[in-house]
């Protein structure tokens, strides 16, 4: 006889698993903790099988015998029910949130700095996958990727949901690219989250603030090498573990070059050096140029200066973090480069090593724009020695020859 919704209702659980029947196969699992399983019997292949449809009372008894039907025209067909599942269902998989994130996150992670891919894949595996992970991508909407966001944000990390909805926005385009179903459903989020305060590096991009900052830092009374690293910075406005990090064996000093492969992009990248930048390396040469390093640590020459130590330098002759920061010269250098000198904005880009591309969207390579950047780099030195002797803060006092 089968099964009625009273029937279902007043079914106890027994000692045992206990089968309730339906028609055709169906019937309905009992626990003895309660839980309660659509299953159906068939036979495929002269094999006895069983397919599971849901679990009551989130799927009705009509709803279950509906998937019964649906399973049977598989069957009349020749086609495996339960074979069938598992496809759709590893169909699912492979367009999964977490499948798609760990596919994107693989192609672009050989070109980020080992901190970065740390962060980003810590993110996700400890505030995404745990809640929208298994979900098919095409079905996460943006009311529930909020929802996501607002438990970040509930535990103080505001800064984390930006970055989280950031990070979640590219794995979604990825899969719209990639010809996945779905859209980007942080797209319309913009406005959504709790304001961050921004926290960009401090940086002095005024040249007459910028005039006042360099003599301070050449007035430095510390260590050659210390001195030598805080007068380099702003002359190469690369990232301050990449000059901490500078062996003298990529240093070419009789080329007036520098190459070595960029801590972030992962790309090589050749640094031109300006007379005054030679002039300083030539200084400290004597120093340190039996060790490896160009700025060894005090503790010894066999490791690189402590990414602390320009820092410390800096707020000891009472420049503020608010002001300036080591890592601060490459926006300085960026905005008075564009600016001020009227550099073209493609050129600074190659050397500040950001991962440009060109019109045919081939990534630049290290040679790219080299004789231009050869004369943008000593017009630079120019520039900040005229602002650090008092002059030329305003007015450029010399022809640009890189624009």
């Amino acid at each position: 006889m089968p099964l009625t919704a009273i029937a279902i209702k007043n079914a106890k659980p027994g000692p045992k698993t206990r089968r309730l029947w339906d028609a055709e196969g169906l019937y309905l699992e009992v626990s003895p903790a309660g839980g309660r399983w659509w299953r159906w019997k068939y036979r495929f292949a002269g094999k006895e099988k069983r397919l599971a449809l849901g679990v009551f009372p989130a799927l009705s008894l009509q709803d279950a015998r509906a998937k019964r039907d649906e399973a049977r025209k598989l069957l009349r067909a020749g086609i495996d029910p339960g074979q069938e599942k598992r496809k759709a269902q590893a169909a699912a998989s492979a367009d999964s949130f977490e499948q798609i994130a760990r596919e994107w996150f693989a192609k672009q992670s050989p070109l980020w700095a080992p901190a970065h891919s740390k962060r980003w894949i810590e993110l996700f595996e400890r505030d995404i996958f745990p809640w929208i992970g298994a979900r098919p991508n095409s079905q996460i909407s943006a009311s529930e990727m909020l929802t996501v966001l607002r438990r970040i944000e509930s535990r103080g990390a505001v800064d984390t949901a930006h970055r989280a909805v950031g990070s979640c926005g590219q794995v979604f385009r990825y899969a719209v690219a990639s010809a996945r179903n779905g859209v980007d459903p942080t797209r319309d989020l913009k406005g959504a989250l709790v304001p961050v305060e921004g926290k960009h590096f401090s940086a002095v991009t005024e040249p007459a603030r910028l005039a006042v900052l360099l003599r301070v830092l050449n007035g430095y009374q510390g260590t050659l090498t210390v001195r030598c690293a805080l007068r380099l910075a702003p002359l190469l406005f690369v990232r301050p573990g990449e000059l901490r990090k500078a062996q003298w064996k990529d240093i070419d000093l009789d080329n007036a070059q520098w190459r070595f492969t960029s801590s972030k992009t992962k790309m090589e990248l050749v640094v031109p050096l300006a007379r005054q930048a030679l002039a300083i390396l030539h200084e400290l040469r004597p120093l340190t140029g039996s060790g490896p390093f160009v700025f060894p640590s005090a503790r010894g020459k066999e490791r690189p200066m402590s990414d602390n130590a320009l820092l410390a330098a800096m707020r000891g002759m009472g420049i503020d973090k608010t002001e300036l920061t080591t890592h601060g010269f490459r926006a300085a250098a960026r905005t008075i480069l564009d600016e001020v000198l009227h550099m073209r904005p493609d050129i600074i880009e190659c050397q500040l090593a950001h991962a440009v591309r060109d019109p045919n969207g081939r990534a630049y390579n290290r040679t790219s724009y080299l004789n231009e950047r050869v004369a943008m780099m000593q017009i630079w030195a120019d520039y900040l020695q005229k602002l650090e002797e008092g002059a030329g803060a305003k007015v450029l006092p010399f022809k640009n020859e890189a624009a």
